[in-house]
């Protein structure tokens, strides 16, 4: 039996998984309000009860050093031998969130994946991977000759870059709003769509109908009501925040592509791109992403896909967690449910 989990700044999702006939069989999940709790051990003694497991891993936001990591969003330290201690798992695991979602990606049916491009199915080599949700994550897939392994990255937090004149007054609006540097991350993700609602309604003076105030003063997400509306046609404002949005996701990720060089392809992760897929089909993201100049090419060759599945990363967690602590024990549930 294995736990995997994806903890977040404002949520801790945890999931059961076990092996049948060597694929991951998931067996029930639930989510916690992190706030609410003193600790990752706390809440995972919650979910677990008296469920033993062979072997759990955690998919993290931010670096892990040896083993440890200082939560930024959360007054948490997570240490994966104080965890494996406490909770009485021998083999406790902490890997970056990414990197979780690259580790997922191989364990994704085909149902699973949507294909935005198609490029040159035929081309083997590096993927890339690019996931906005409540931040900005991104994680390379390197190829070795035999399989893509995942390597973590704080690519989201390199430095935004405006392509056009209302993204060159995006920045100077951000610069303002965060008094300093402004990465992608304040442009893709959550926060980033609401930043550029905000910019078109305070600087370039579009509309905002009282009843969109209204809508969007009720809610704790705003992001939720600028994407329904804009989708639904209802909103000016919000068609073009969200227009802006996704060519600037498109932009990052044709640059993430390059210095990456991902023949292999690259995947969309992360929990907007399923909510905005019909918008990511009209060809804006695309647009954006092959829009590299000489090397524009190579990037119209490159098969572009979204993960549609919400557990990818608790699917790379648990087979990380299930590969890892097979080399060490020797022994490996996934190969032992594989019938003969």
């Amino acid at each position: 039996m294995i736990l995997a989990g994806d903890v977040g700044g404002t949520k801790v999702h945890l999931a059961l998984y076990d092996f049948i006939d060597g694929k991951l069989e998931y067996l029930r999940d639930e989510r916690y309000p992190a706030k609410d709790y003193s600790g990752l051990e706390e809440i995972v003694r919650n979910f677990l009860g008296a469920q033993k497991v062979d072997a759990a891993c955690f998919g993290v936001p931010g670096p892990v050093r040896n083993g440890r990591l200082r939560l930024t969003n959360l007054p948490w330290t997570l240490d994966s031998h104080e965890l494996s201690t406490g909770l009485g798992i021998t083999h406790v695991f902490l890997i970056n969130d990414l990197e979780a979602n690259g580790y997922g990606v191989a364990e994704l049916a085909a149902d699973q994946i949507y294909t935005l491009s198609e490029g040159d199915a035929s081309q083997i080599g590096n993927r890339a991977l690019i996931a906005a949700g409540t931040g900005l994550g991104e994680a390379l897939l390197i190829w070795n000759g035999h399989s893509h392994i995942p390597y973590p990255s704080e690519g989201g937090h390199g430095d935004y870059a405006p392509r056009d004149e209302d993204e060159i007054d995006l920045l100077r609006f951000l610069k303002q709003k965060y008094n300093g540097r402004i990465s992608y991350e304040r442009v893709v993700s959550g926060m980033g769509l609401t930043n550029i609602y905000e910019f078109l309604r305070e600087v370039r003076g579009m509309e905002e109908p009282a009843w969109l105030a209204e809508k969007i003063a009720a809610v704790h997400d705003p992001n939720a009501v600028i994407t329904e509306m804009a989708l639904a046609a209802k909103s000016e404002i919000c068609e073009k925040a969200l227009d802006m949005f996704v060519s600037a996701y498109g932009a990052e990720a044709g640059n993430l592509a390059l210095k990456l060089l991902s023949v292999g392809g690259v995947y969309i992760g992360g929990g907007i791109a399923p909510r905005i897929i019909e918008k990511l089909k009209d060809g804006t993201f695309l647009k954006a992403f092959t829009d590299k100049g000489r090397l524009s090419q190579l990037l119209i060759n490159m098969p572009v896909r979204v993960i549609l599945e919400s557990r990818a990363a608790l699917l790379g967690a648990a087979a990380y967690a299930e590969a890892r602590a097979a080399e060490l024990s020797g022994t490996s549930p996934r190969a032992a449910s594989v019938k003969i």
